[in-house]
C-alpha cells in the first residue's frame, strides 16, 4: 500500500501504513474469536433471550474458551444454525475485575473447575438438563439435544426422517410381534412413497433395522452401533463413513426410545 503524504502529514508517511496494518490484525483476530451459530449470553439477556426458544442449549464457560470441547462445541452451532426453535449459546463467566455472569454460574451451583459445562433448557420446565457424557464431542453433544428436545420439538439427527423417527419410537415402544410386523409394514409404505436419493437410503436404512430387530430381537441395536462404531476404525472412502454414520444416528431413534422402557 502506497501512500504519499505532503505538508504537516509527510513525517507519518511510514507509520501510516504500519498502522492499518495493526488495526486489520486486531479486526482479524476478534473475527476470529467469534463462533458461527453461537449467541453469547449475560445476565442481563439470560432470561430474556431463552424465553423466546423452545430448546435452547448453553455452555458455560471462561471468557475466553478453547480447546477440543469448545471446538467441538462450536461445530454443534454451526450444524444447528438454521434450526427454528433451537438456540445454541454460551455464557463466558469471569473469575476476575467485575466478575461478568458469575451470578448465573452461582445459580447453576457451577464454579470455574466445572467448566465447560452444558445444559439443556426447555421452555416451560424449571430445570434444565446437564449434558454428563465423558465423550464431550459433537455426536454426543447431538444426541443430547434430541434426547431431550424430542417431546417438544423435532430436532432429528443427520440422515434421520420425522416420519420415520416416530415410526421408530412406536416399534421400540411395542412388545407385541404382531403389532411391530403392523409398524414395520407402514414403514415400507412410507418408503415407497419417499422421494430423493439420501432419503430413500435413510428409509431403506430404518426398515432393515426394525426387520433385524424383528429377527434377532432388541439386542440388534447395541450389537449394531458396537459393529459400526468397529468397522469406522478402519480406513474407508468419506461416502462410506457418512454412510455408516446415518446408519449410526437411525439406529439412535430407536436406541433412545427404547432406553426409556
Amino acid at each position: 500500500m502506497n501512500v504519499q503524504l505532503t505538508g504537516s502529514l509527510a513525517p507519518y508517511k511510514m507509520r501510516f501504513p504500519r498502522n492499518l496494518l495493526v488495526l486489520f490484525s486486531v479486526f482479524c483476530a476478534c473475527r476470529a474469536t467469534e463462533s458461527k451459530g453461537i449467541v453469547a449470553l449475560d445476565s442481563l439477556t439470560f432470561d430474556k433471550v431463552l424465553s423466546k426458544f423452545k430448546i435452547s442449549i448453553v455452555k458455560f464457560d471462561v471468557s475466553y474458551p478453547y480447546g477440543e470441547k469448545h471446538e467441538e462445541y462450536v461445530k454443534l452451532g454451526s450444524i444447528y444454525q438454521s434450526v427454528d426453535n433451537l438456540l445454541v449459546a454460551e455464557v463466558p463467566v469471569k473469575d476476575y475485575g467485575d466478575k461478568d455472569n458469575e451470578d448465573l454460574a452461582i445459580r447453576y451451583g457451577l464454579t470455574k473447575k466445572d467448566f465447560p459445562v452444558v445444559k439443556l433448557f426447555v421452555n416451560g420446565q424449571s430445570e434444565p438438563y446437564t449434558f454428563d457424557d465423558e465423550n464431550f464431542n459433537q455426536e454426543k453433544l447431538q444426541q443430547f439435544v434430541v434426547k431431550y428436545s424430542k417431546t417438544v420439538v423435532y430436532i432429528g439427527l443427520p440422515g434421520t426422517i420425522e416420519q420415520f423417527d416416530e415410526l421408530a419410537s412406536e416399534f421400540a415402544k411395542e412388545k407385541s410381534v404382531e403389532k411391530r410386523q403392523d409398524i414395520l409394514l407402514r414403514a415400507e409404505m412410507l418408503w415407497d412413497k419417499t422421494e430423493g436419493k439420501q432419503k430413500q437410503r435413510s428409509a431403506e436404512i430404518y426398515v432393515m433395522s426394525m426387520r433385524k430387530a424383528l429377527e434377532k430381537g432388541d439386542k440388534f441395536y447395541d450389537n449394531e452401533t458396537i459393529r459400526i462404531n468397529n468397522v469406522l476404525k478402519g480406513s474407508m472412502t468419506r461416502e462410506k463413513k457418512a454412510d455408516l454414520g446415518v446408519r449410526l444416528n437411525i439406529l439412535e431413534s430407536f436406541k433412545v426410545q427404547h432406553d426409556e422402557l
